[in-house]
């Protein structure tokens, strides 16, 4: 995303405030009134939940324990070893990082995206020269959706220099059914054979360190399905970067305490300020 030239960046400066009295900026979560169009208020910035140290050397989960030893593994990865090589999560998966990513995706507030991404990006590495690649959408649910949020959030990462930008690296085959409340082999049944490297995707991401965008990381399964397809097709390494994490119920105890699973992440259920 090519830097903002001097002519737009004052062009924005000159009808920002009038942007501001025709829509009156407000915090996308609670619909307080805020300085900016982008941002939260203070009592939401504040209930954001950032992941801390100590966490797991393979997947960042954070212990609740402030004793854990260095190098310290989580259960879940004890008992099945991830292919991935790391977990970026910007936010834990509470009340306030689900109405931002329900405003976002269904609520279709795409300028949230840089305020996203840049809070994902300070969980990254320094940048270098890497792949972006985002979770892929079914051509139907991007023909009903209109975007797909991942390469929304990928694309603003690329911006602030964390690697190029492959949107099409990954491609999903198939339609897959809803994996919430499936369990672990019948997530794996769902999204067999469903998500592949394309063909172009293929010669891009072989011998190259790849980060796999997407906005909620939730069981888990289909970032497992893109980071095998990635490692097939040859990818060196592949990290995870998310906005929401959602941790499951299978920690051991010294484990931070996971947020309550969502009911529904559907708009119809959600009041969210400006979600239509």
């Amino acid at each position: 995303m090519p830097a903002p030239t001097p002519a737009r960046r004052f062009l924005a400066e000159t009808l920002a405030p009038l942007v501001d009295l025709v829509y009156p900026p407000r915090c996308p979560v609670c619909g307080e009134g805020i300085a900016q169009q982008v941002g939260l208020c203070a009592a939401c910035w504040e209930q954001l939940e950032i992941p801390s140290e100590p966490s797991c050397a393979l997947c960042q989960r954070p212990f609740s324990g402030a004793n854990m030893e260095a190098g310290a593994i989580c259960l879940p990865c004890m008992k099945e070893p991830p292919r991935h090589d790391g977990i970026a999560a910007a936010t834990l998966y509470n009340d306030v990082s689900r109405r931002l990513v329900l405003a976002f995706k269904h609520g279709r507030r795409i300028a949230l995206t840089p305020m996203l991404a840049r809070l994902m990006a300070a969980r990254l590495p320094p940048p270098a020269d890497r792949l972006i690649v985002p979770v892929p959408l079914h051509r139907w649910r991007l023909w009903y959706r209109g975007f797909n949020q991942a390469a929304l959030l990928g694309r603003s990462l690329a911006g602030m220099g964390h690697g190029a930008l492959v949107v099409d690296a990954l491609v999903r085959t198939r339609r897959t059914p809803v994996l919430r409340g499936l369990g672990a082999k019948a997530r794996r049944r769902a999204l067999a054979g469903a998500i592949r490297v394309s063909r172009s995707g293929a010669k891009a991401v072989k011998g190259r360190s790849v980060i796999l965008v997407d906005d909620v990381l939730t069981s888990g399964a289909t970032s497992q399905a893109c980071v095998a397809a990635l490692k097939r097709a040859g990818a060196t390494s592949v990290i995870i970067c998310c906005f929401a994490r959602v941790l499951d119920g299978e920690r051991n105890p010294g484990m931070a305490t996971a947020p309550p699973w969502p009911q529904s992440e559907t708009p119809e259920t959600a009041k969210v300020p400006g979600a239509t």
